[in-house]
């Protein structure tokens, strides 16, 4: 099972952003949390990455910091304390002054309601990774026509940025679980976990229960639901209806098919049950979800994908 595959698919539901910031000799900045997921790749210069009540971690050209709903964080050219950053700027900004300290891409999905995916919450919040150009070369030329697309203000500039910020994101999540040895992505360690995750991706619309859940996997029904919630990090059904919601708000967002299909589509009988369920997970209705994230935002929004900025404190 892909699983990364999956898990990219899902967080296109949020609003992809892109900006290139520019920092001077000796400062930095703090950056807001992130509930959804992306990244912030080091283009030039080197930096720290700043968390509260840890050591700072040094960062070189080409290193990526995959954000996985992370709380708030500083980059700084110099290492010090995460209080002493002050938060970036949004809006329209003057270039930095010379000479420039460092230079990063930060890019995400932000997901504008209710929480991120629970797969995207078993990741470690803020993981540092190298994207190895020697090794990739490729990617050199991806995080260039990234840097371009954030800071291209014509129109149509936007529409390659997903499939930038995918390459990107699934190269550093590959890095990231190659670090790891091959563990650490949720549940694919365990055979019996990963059938019944297998199962639920392949159709969410099936009325699974624990007890075919447990068959599929061929292992008794207790030792099942204590494995999965283990390894994935919440109940069986619980994911199961995480899941059916996130491809929900994927199929709201990217298709205008009807309420009533959307529900079939991710296992609810009728539009009522789907739109209860949806509610709860993501604190508004479907309907709402839908016309929110389809608005156009205004210079300066965090959200907005096709701004270009040029950012420095200090």
């Amino acid at each position: 099972m892909d699983l990364m595959s999956e898990v990219i698919r899902t967080i296109r539901v949020g609003s992809a952003y892109g900006r290139l910031i520019r920092q001077p000799d000796g400062h930095g900045l703090r950056l807001p949390a992130i509930v959804g997921s992306g990244v912030h790749v080091v283009v030039n210069g080197t930096c720290w990455l700043i968390r509260k009540d840890e050591e700072p971690v040094a960062l070189e050209p080409g290193d990526v910091v995959l954000a996985s709903s992370a709380g708030e964080h500083g980059l700084s050219h110099v290492p010090g304390t995460w209080e002493s950053l002050p938060p970036v700027r949004t809006g329209p900004t003057s270039p930095a002054p010379e000479p420039v300290g460092f230079e990063f891409l930060t890019c995400c999905y932000r997901l504008r309601h209710g929480r991120a995916p629970q797969y995207l919450c078993a990741l470690p919040d803020l993981v540092v990774v190298p994207l190895d150009y020697d090794r990739h070369p490729e990617m050199r030329a991806v995080v260039g026509l990234l840097g371009a697309t954030v800071s291209d203000t014509q129109l149509g500039a936007g529409a390659t940025l997903p499939a930038l910020l995918d390459l990107v994101l699934v190269h550093a999540l590959r890095q990231w679980h190659d670090q790891q040895g091959g563990a650490g992505w949720p549940a694919t360690d365990d055979p019996a976990v990963a059938v019944a995750l297998q199962k639920v991706h392949e159709d969410p619309r099936r009325q699974w229960t624990v007890a075919g859940l447990s068959e599929a996997a061929g292992i008794p029904r207790t030792a099942f639901t204590k494995r999965f919630t283990a390894a994935v990090g919440r109940p069986p059904i619980s994911y199961l209806i995480s899941w059916r919601l996130a491809r929900g708000a994927r199929l709201l967002r990217e298709t205008d098919a009807p309420l009533a299909t959307v529900a079939r589509e991710v296992g609810y009988s009728t539009e009522f049950a789907f739109s209860g369920a949806f509610r709860r997970e993501y604190g508004v209705s479907p309907g709402r979800f839908r016309r929110t994230s389809s608005e156009p935002r205004v210079p300066g929004d965090p959200g907005v994908a096709t701004t270009s900025a040029q950012t420095h404190t200090g």
